[in-house]
């Protein structure tokens, strides 16, 4: 019987954790190609030999997305297997047309043929859609954990931009770290607000090793999801966000209403900031979905560090840069901040230097805010460019890490920064407390 010939459509991240956990060491199948797309700079590399396993001697190319028809047609594929998250049902209909067009089989794969079982407790945080605020929420759930006595490691969804080779494993204890793994912007705003609280936090592209790793020193695994992607790990207590400030997307999007239907928890969050019928709405949905989940409440109140600086100025808001891309926010904490002290946002659009050029015209929803980009050298100096000719009184940093660390600001800079708080009753607590105790 011949092998089946796969083309396996990702962003750098679930796609290398299916192939791993299902196609690699599996001799009825062969996986021609990778496609990318969400991340710049992906295609055109290779998933490595070393990586992909003695049936790909020469690794797998990893090409556009775009390229796809051509592509089935070329390699003579089968089947289609899609692999990435944080879009919309029909946009994944629509790559599902494609496929079936070109007479190929089209699928996704689940948690029973990708998700690993840790030896120890894991809870798992995901969400609805991108920015809904789940690293405040791991952040919680490690404090909990941590005050009663647990020791805890964190596992990040993959985020391998760069040589694969060295990312099969990554453990960031502090800022040290970061520098030797050569992190993006993009890393550093996942991992430093838990070295900063002094979690450990492993990444990287096999899960199988980083699961061998992490359980070895710790008592409680916690997933901290990326985009709206399912876990990779079995969870003994699911925890999912959503998000009113987007009310129907919890229904709308891939795999986020997988997340809310297998939730065991629901946190609406930024019930803050809100509207009273957008958090109506996404409780009724969620109720009619996963009518067994406990729903908890929760705030994302915000902290300006220096408010005196932006108060009735002109200011760059600059904002997480997935949660405006395709997260399609088209505002965040950065700009609840201006308003609350009358501050005037300056559009950066006419700055705008190099690729951020392409990011405003791609994503025009994002107006006058600008995303925090930065998936390579490149980019961050692309950044660092944009906000310096920026004519305005302060930049407002409303991004997970004080982006000074790793670019230069020449104009006063504030940073915003947010914690999930919960509201009322049931709380985190709550249903944390078979592993508390």
């Amino acid at each position: 019987m011949s092998k089946r010939r796969v083309i396996i459509m990702g962003a750098a991240g679930r796609d290398f954790h299916n192939f791993n956990m299902y196609y690699r060491d599996n001799d009825r199948y062969e996986v021609v190609g990778f496609t990318a797309t969400q991340i710049p700079d992906i295609e055109g590399r290779s998933y490595p030999a070393e990586l992909a396993g003695s049936l790909y001697p020469d690794g797998i190319a990893i090409y556009a997305e775009e390229d796809l028809p051509r592509l089935v047609k070329e390699l003579n594929a089968d089947e289609v297997v899609f692999a990435y998250s944080d879009v919309t049902h029909e946009y994944v209909m629509h790559r599902a047309s494609t496929a079936l067009a070109l007479g190929v089989d089209f699928k996704m794969q689940g948690p029973k043929a990708t998700m690993l079982k840790a030896q120890v407790p894991v809870i798992a945080v995901c969400a609805a859609r991108t920015g809904a605020g789940k690293s405040q929420t791991t952040r919680r759930v490690c404090e909990m954990l941590k005050e009663a006595g647990k020791k805890v490691a964190v596992i990040r969804h993959p985020m391998p931009y760069g040589d694969l080779t060295k990312q099969v494993s990554q453990r960031f204890a502090d800022y040290a770290d970061l520098d030797r793994h050569e992190c993006t912007i993009e890393e550093r705003e996942e991992y430093e607000p838990h070295i900063d609280r002094g979690n450990i936090v492993y990444a990287g592209v096999d899960y199988g090793v980083i699961l061998e790793q992490a359980q070895a020193e710790a008592d409680v695994l916690v997933w901290d999801g990326g985009n709206n992607d399912m876990p990779f790990y079995h969870a003994d207590i699911f925890i999912t966000l959503v998000d009113p400030h987007r009310p129907g997307h919890e229904l709308r999007y891939h795999p986020g209403e997988a997340n809310v239907r297998a939730a065991d928890v629901v946190v609406v969050n930024k019930v803050d900031t809100a509207d009273r019928a957008g958090i109506a709405t996404v409780r009724k949905n969620v109720r009619e979905v996963n009518p067994d989940a406990v729903i908890i409440e929760g705030a994302s109140p915000l902290f300006v560090d220096d408010a005196a600086q932006i108060s009735g100025k002109k200011v760059l808001v600059v904002e997480d840069g997935p949660t405006l891309t395709h997260g399609e926010m088209s505002y965040g904490a950065g700009v609840i901040a201006a308003e609350r002290f009358n501050a005037k946002l300056v559009d950066p659009r006419p700055y705008a230097v190099g690729s951020l050029k392409e990011v405003f015209e791609k994503y025009s929803h994002i107006g006058t805010l600008l995303p925090a980009m930065g998936y390579g050298g490149k980019q961050v100096k692309e950044l660092e460019e944009t906000i310096k000719a920026v004519p305005c009184d302060a930049v407002l940093v409303a991004t997970p890490i004080d982006l000074r660390r790793v670019l230069t600001i020449e104009q006063p800079a504030v940073r915003v920064g947010y914690e999930l708080q919960e509201i009322g009753l049931p709380n985190l607590e709550d249903v944390l407390k078979p592993l508390l105790d």
